[in-house]
Order: C-alpha cells, then sequence, then structure tokens
C-alpha cells in the first residue's frame, strides 16, 4: 500500500468528497482539510485508518500551512457559486487559493492538484470565470509545477445542474430556456473527474500541466433540455426568454436563502463551456468519460420498471 498522503481541502464538497474516495481506491492516505469537519466523519465514517478529517479554514495561513505538514500531494477543490459576505469570488478562488499553493511550496509539498473550470481567463467580462482565472495565475506563481485541473460542468446523482433541470422539466409542461439555448455544453460526470485528479498525481512527469475535462458530447443547451426530456420520456415546450429577463429574476432570487438562479448563473450561461482543442484531458490520462444519457440509463434501470 502506498503510504503517500494527499491532503484534500474542500473534501466534503460535491466533487471533492469523490476525490477523496478515488484517492483512496488508489491507495492515497487522505488528509481532509475542511472548516467542518464533522461533516466528512459523516460522510466517511471513522473506521477507516488512513482517512483523517482535520479542520481547517484556508483564510488562516498557519492553519494550511499545519495541515500540509507531511503532505506528499495537495488537491485544491474548494468553489464558491454564490457570494455571501466574507466569502466571495475573490476571496475564495484567488486569495485562498493562493494562500493554500504558497504554503504547499513553503512546507515541501511535492505536487498540487488545483481544481478551476473550463474557461478560467483573468480577462474575461464574466466575474466569476476572470477570478478563476486570476485564481490559476496565482496558484503557477505561488506553485510553478501546479496541476491546473479544468472541469467542464459537472453531473452527477446529487449535482445541482442536470438534477435540477430533470426536476424542473418534469414540473413544467413549458420550460424557459437561458436566451435561445445556443449555448455549447460539453457536461463531465463528476466521477469521471475525481478519478482524472487521482490519476493526474500518479503521472511520473511533476511538470506543470493542464487537463480540461469534458465529456464525450457537445450540446447545445437546447440539445441537452431535449436529451434530457427524452431520456425521462416527457414532452415539453421550450421557449426562449432573453438574459436580462433571466438577470432581472436573478436579481430577485438572490434575495431568498437558497436562490433558484443567480446573476453568476445568468452569466455563465451566457458563455460556451467546452474543452480547448489540443489541451490534454480525459483521454491523455486513459479514461473513456461517461455520457449524460449514460448516467440516466443507469439511473433509470436503478428504479426498475
Amino acid at each position: 500500500m502506498s503510504i503517500h498522503v494527499v491532503t484534500v481541502f474542500g473534501g466534503t464538497g460535491f466533487l471533492g468528497r469523490r476525490i477523496v474516495r478515488h484517492l483512496r481506491k488508489h491507495e492515497f492516505s487522505v488528509r481532509i482539510a475542511s472548516r467542518h469537519p464533522d461533516r466528512s466523519r459523516k460522510l466517511f465514517g471513522s473506521d477507516d485508518p488512513c482517512l483523517q478529517s482535520v479542520e481547517v479554514d484556508t483564510r488562516d495561513e498557519r492553519m494550511v500551512a499545519d495541515v500540509l505538514a507531511g503532505t506528499y500531494a495537495a488537491v485544491n477543490a474548494v468553489s464558491l457559486y454564490v457570494e455571501r459576505g466574507r466569502e466571495t469570488f475573490h476571496s475564495v478562488h484567488v486569495e485562498a487559493a493562493e494562500r493554500v499553493a504558497a504554503q504547499a511550496h513553503r512546507v515541501g509539498v511535492e505536487r498540487l492538484a488545483h481544481v478551476s473550470g473550463l474557461g478560467a481567463d483573468a480577462a474575461s467580462p464574466s466575474h466569476y470565470i476572470r477570478k478563476r482565472g486570476e485564481g490559476e495565475l496565482a496558484v503557477k506563481a505561488a506553485f510553478t509545477d501546479a496541476i491546473l485541473i479544468r472541469p467542464a460542468v459537472m453531473f452527477g446523482p446529487d449535482d445541482a445542474f442536470l438534477t435540477t433541470m430533470l426536476a424542473l422539466l418534469r414540473r413544467l409542461p413549458i420550460y424557459p430556456m437561458f436566451g435561445h439555448g445556443r449555448t455549447r455544453l460539453q457536461p463531465a460526470y463528476v466521477e469521471d473527474v475525481a478519478e482524472a485528479i487521482a490519476r493526474a498525481l500518479q503521472r511520473t512527469q511533476t511538470h506543470a500541466i493542464t487537463f480540461e475535462c469534458g465529456g464525450p458530447h457537445v450540446y447545445s443547451y437546447e440539445e441537452l433540455l431535449r436529451a434530457l426530456a427524452r431520456e425521462a420520456d416527457l414532452k415539453r415546450i421550450l421557449i426562449p426568454l432573453p438574459f436580462a429577463a433571466w438577470r432581472a429574476l436573478a436579481w430577485i432570487a438572490e434575495l431568498l436563502p437558497n436562490p433558484p438562479v443567480t446573476r453568476n448563473q445568468v452569466e455563465l450561461m451566457q458563455v460556451d463551456n467546452v474543452c480547448s482543442p489540443g489541451v490534454p484531458g480525459f483521454a491523455e490520462l486513459g479514461i473513456s468519460p461517461h455520457s449524460v444519457e449514460n448516467m440516466l440509463e443507469q439511473t433509470r434501470a436503478s428504479r426498475g420498471p
């Protein structure tokens, strides 16, 4: 069994908890760094001696350095989609990301995988995408050989994207689309992304590299909705709704504790979310990604006739 220890920041999140499980499958010991270690104990139990839950606030440099001490590798899977108070895209995706990278370098961590997102660009007009891009630049400046992981929008049994879309399709006979439904998407199965991160840490090459992880199919937003409706045996009318109207609705929705749509999400739906030509991805890591249809078929089969 490998004695390598990997510290995972954000190890209780949608992607993070899968990363933990895939790292264990590859016989890494895992240190789960979280502000709420009780959540990781509930998720993973306390029977595995190779899993350790540690309370860490990524705003605290000393706590970050302490949890990284003695670590072979680190994964930063912390993410934020709705800004709240002190938790902003800049504080999480730039400042905290740089803090993790800088302390990883300082204490001698050999490998760092930083989870970003497709299209990350410090020059983007989108606030979210711009901060993802600035975060990548900060990480690379602090940890020269960092591995950047850029997943497409991810799906899985408990996601906040396809699951929500499917639930709304089941409820609404007339479904409002973002704009004219032309935005291109390349959804990636969350388990495939977690496996990609585990394999990226096992590569013999140690130089910096970026992996873009998109699924096997590119859809327009309308095509994706129709594919979901078809797999669920639903006949729905899809109508375009201008982005200006969505922004107004999102502004009102953000007054709620758990908004069903945010202005950031509306902004993101105006930008294509697909892999760049020539950038390494699943294939270079030996992974055949699952499609949206694969997951829906499995879900339907598990429910039975």
